[in-house]
């Protein structure tokens, strides 16, 4: 027999589990799984809990549902202020994937929108994935894959991919982006290819300062230039043209996204001031 306090402490779990069964995993990074482990069962729900700032999760042949909580590993107020993006794989499909927020679901990503790889995001505070087998005779070639980033909430609450608006970033912007983005180089524009959703920038930096994974390839030893591309919105207007650039910015799922751009020598202009302020909030090599 239940007591009233431990009733208490189920009944929020009981309330998830608007299907008839629920199982849940251990805290982890990915997740893979098979709907014929739940041949018996096709209409249980499992919960996945998904703690870490990007993994990936895969779904072999998926019957019944399951809920995916996707949450930071630590507790902090600035965790309410995320967003999460998933980008679904080529050969991904066999479900419709939707928001749960307190039991309302919201269509994120339809079974045929799969293949087309796109990148979906949503706030944090929106709810967890709600992602349910759509029927077919033939479960044997269906897989849902995808995978998934928390990102800081620059985007805006009503963003649905990774594109940043374009505006002038603020001096205190360019010198935060400059210490904290997961690539900072010193360079130039030498293409500009324009995509229907975004525009391809390829670059060559004189100057490596960052990168969090190879985005920039190197010339060779004796030759201290790389190259790379880096996408961000069509809208941008941005052209290829003469002059130096600190470009900055972030790496989302293996792809560098611009963030701050500004003109070098109005980067140095702007580090030196703040040097002799002493409100630089790291130490740049600008020479």
């Amino acid at each position: 027999m239940l007591t009233p306090m431990l009733a208490s402490l189920l009944l929020p779990l009981l309330l998830l589990c608007r299907i008839s069964f629920c199982q849940y995993s251990s805290d982890q990074c990915s997740w893979k799984g098979s709907g014929l482990t739940h041949e018996s069962h096709a209409r249980d729900v499992e919960q996945v809990y998904l703690r870490c700032s990007q993994g990936s999760l895969e779904w072999l042949y998926p019957t019944g549902a399951i809920i995916v909580n996707l949450r930071p590993n630590t507790v902090s107020s600035a965790a309410a202020r995320l967003s999460v993006c998933i980008k679904p794989s080529a050969d991904s499909g066999g479900t419709n994937i939707y928001l749960d927020r307190n039991g309302k679901l919201r269509l994120l990503l339809r079974e045929q929108d799969h293949a087309q790889g796109k990148v979906q995001c949503f706030s944090i505070q929106e709810g967890a994935l709600f992602i349910e087998a759509v029927p077919h005779l033939d479960i044997s070639r269906r897989i849902t894959e995808f995978q998934y980033e928390l990102v800081s909430d620059r985007l805006g609450p009503d963003a649905q991919s990774l594109e940043e608006p374009c505006h002038p970033c603020s001096d205190t912007e360019v010198l935060l982006a400059v210490c904290t983005n997961d690539f900072v180089g010193r360079g130039s524009i030498r293409r500009v290819e324009q995509e229907e959703e975004h525009s391809t920038v390829t670059v060559e930096i004189s100057r490596l300062y960052r990168q969090k994974i190879h985005v920039f390839a190197s010339g060779g030893v004796r030759v201290r230039r790389w190259t790379g591309s880096i996408k961000m919105p069509p809208q941008c207007g941005v052209r290829a043209g003469e002059g130096e650039f600190l470009f900055t910015g972030t790496v989302r799922f293996g792809e560098a996204w611009m963030g701050c751009a500004p003109r070098y020598k109005d980067f140095l202009r702007l580090y030196n001031e703040a040097e002799q302020q002493g409100t630089n909030p790291c130490h740049v090599e600008t020479d």
